[in-house]
Formats: structure tokens, sequence, C-alpha cells
């Protein structure tokens, strides 16, 4: 689910809590941002308390829509929200609830028009929220993936006016073509976790991908012309064996997972990154020539993950943020001139995952 929240991988907010023991430390006491930082400005936190995660904007950057589970919301499992981008007082108040409350759902993004918005959710098989399996098995980290999992458009009061999917298996983490005409999506309907897309109405389904492995968390490249996402490619026999009795039961491992890039009908295919460990969460640069994305290949004990920029032929990798615990879906307004991501800073030590919003800085 880019995408459960998945990361999306779509990550499920769920599995973020745990990078979240302490709040990092500050650069100095009015300051939100981190030493190291050089690329941030003015950087203020949107969202306080709870799971916050997957903020992107609105064709006009006046908005972001994001998922939250936040029991003083009123929710106990991950709902979709819209907040205008100049709003800092989610400390008091509650914010506009565009799904249904019902289910688990993931993944939004605003439609063509920003009168319509696009979200994956459960709700049709079961209203309570799912059950969350245990995200270790046999010591290793998991996330679910949940057959029931179906992509919908609802205008912005909740009203659902269409659904685009209607397969059995897991369907979630779409995504909106900046030039309006697109939609990318993950789904198991091959039997592997492959992306596909489609024409703005759910019609003209294409499968893009076609190898073995978690194929999520696309976005399109400014142009409309190019997909980054996030894959795993196991390759020995055991890993191999490991992914598909993992898939069979609803489960994925994205501990390992690079990036890669390839033309919206899936045709120059590229690996950007070789860093090891889990790269994920990806997202062009304004330009089209870089990519910033979440990872944690220089962590040790798998925490922290910082976000990072890299050149498209993976060249020039960055450090962009410098969290002790967390940092991750980074996304660039539509103008180029601000950048929203998660983050485990100033959460008073506990552990909760903020949405932050900066001005960006060449």
């Amino acid at each position: 689910m880019k995408k459960l929240v998945f990361l999306i991988l779509f990550l499920p907010l769920v599995a973020i809590g745990q990078f979240n023991k302490k709040s990092s430390k500050k650069s100095n006491k009015n300051s939100l941002m981190l030493p190291g930082e050089t690329h941030f400005k003015n950087l203020k936190q949107l969202t306080f308390g709870g799971e916050n995660a997957e903020a992107y904007w609105s064709f006009d950057d006046s908005k972001l829509i994001f998922q939250a589970t936040n029991e003083n919301w009123g929710q106990s499992c991950d709902q979709i929200y819209i907040i205008d981008t100049n709003n800092y007082s989610l400390n008091t108040q509650k914010p506009k609830m565009v799904s249904l409350g019902l289910g688990r759902t993931t993944c939004s993004y605003f439609m063509p028009g920003d009168s319509t918005i696009i979200y994956a959710s459960t709700h049709l098989e079961d209203a309570r929220c799912p059950h969350v399996p245990e995200r270790r098995v046999n010591g290793k980290y998991v996330w679910p993936i949940y057959s029931s999992y179906d992509i919908f458009i609802a205008d912005l009061n909740g009203k659902i006016v269409n659904r685009i999917t209607n397969h059995e298996g897991y369907d979630a983490e779409a995504t909106v073509s900046p030039m309006g005409d697109k939609i990318v999506f993950t789904s198991i309907r091959s039997g592997d976790l492959e992306l596909y897309t489609c024409d703005i109405d759910g019609s003209n389904i294409q499968q893009v991908t076609d190898q073995l492995g978690y194929d999520g968390g696309a976005f399109f490249s400014p142009d409309g012309k190019k997909l980054v996402f996030r894959a795993s490619r196991p390759k020995t026999s055991e890993e191999i064996k490991e992914y598909q009795d993992l898939l069979s039961n609803g489960l994925v491992q994205p501990t390992k997972m690079e990036i890669y890039t390839c033309n919206v009908d899936g045709s120059d295919l590229r690996q950007v990154t070789d860093l090891g460990n889990a790269n994920w969460s990806p997202f062009f640069h304004p330009s089209g020539e870089k990519i910033i994305f979440c990872s944690n290949h220089s962590s040790i004990m798998g925490f922290p993950f910082n976000l990072y920029m890299v050149d498209i032929d993976g060249n020039n990798l960055e450090q962009i943020t410098f969290d002790e615990k967390f940092a991750s879906f980074p996304v660039f307004s539509n103008d180029g001139k601000k950048i929203v991501f998660s983050s485990n800073r100033n959460n008073g030590g506990t552990r909760n995952t903020n949405v932050f919003i900066a001005d960006w800085i060449e």
C-alpha cells in the first residue's frame, strides 16, 4: 500500500512506532531542524500525536491528504484526513476525515481537479479494523498484505463515487500522474505483487512489472513518463521459498528492498540503488533527475531510517535528514518549493510519528 501502511510500501502505520522510543535532539531550542539538514527551511510540525504518514499534496498545493491512527480523533485504525497546508492547529483540533471510518484505509491521493480522492480500504469485507499479525515471523520483521484491500474514489465529503478495482486479493498503493491521465497501483492478481497502471477512470488496466518480488510504492515522474518504486528481488532458492511462503499467508518481509525506475509501460527497467537493507518510499525530485527516498542502509540494528537523495543513475548519494529513529514518506509539492515527510522527532519520548512541512532549499 505504498503503500500498508504500508511503506507503502506503502508501510502500515502500526509498524512505524517501533522506531520511536525517544525523540530526536534538536539543533537549538527554537528549531525542529537537526544538524546537517541544509535542504530545509522554515520546518514546521503539522500533526501532534498518533501515527501520521503518507501525506500527499493536492494538485494546486493548497491541501494535504494523509492517513493516521489517533485515538484522540476517535479512530483506532488508519483513516484518511485532509488539512490545509497552513493548518498548524492539529494539536488542539481534529482534521476532516474523508474516509468512511470503517475497516483500515491506506495510500490516499488527490485526483485531478482536487474535488475527489483515491484510496484503498478493507471495509467491504469487514467494517472492523483487520487483525494485525505479529510483525516478526521466526524472528524476522514482516508486513501484512490484506487481501481485502480495494481501491476507491470518493468526494471530499467521504462519499464513494467509484470503485477502481474489483479483483480478488490485494489492490492498493495507488498514486496519480501529475499529468492527470494515469493511476499506478500494486496488485497481487497475477499471483505476485506487481505494478499496474490504468486510466484515470479505472479502465485500460496494464501490467507494468513481472519479476518475482514485491513491487510497490510507485510514483510518476514530474512529466508522467516514468515510474519510481521499491522492490524486493529474492534470488536464491531459499529466499524465493521464504518470499512465496510468506506471501501465501498474506505477509511480506520488507527488510531487503532497493529503488527502481522504469517507463510507464515497464520498459527500460533500471535498478537505481544497491545499498542493502531497506530502501523504499521513493519520490522524484522536481527536476526529474534525482530521487529522494527512505533508507536504513547504514544502520546496524535496523534503525534509524533517514531520507537520502540520489541521481537517477544511482550516483551522488546524499543524506537529507539526520533523525535518530525514523524519517520517511518524503513528497515534494507540485511547484517544487516545499516538501512534507513523516518523522519521530519532537515526539516527547513517545512512539508518535508526525507529519512535517518545510521549504525546500537546493
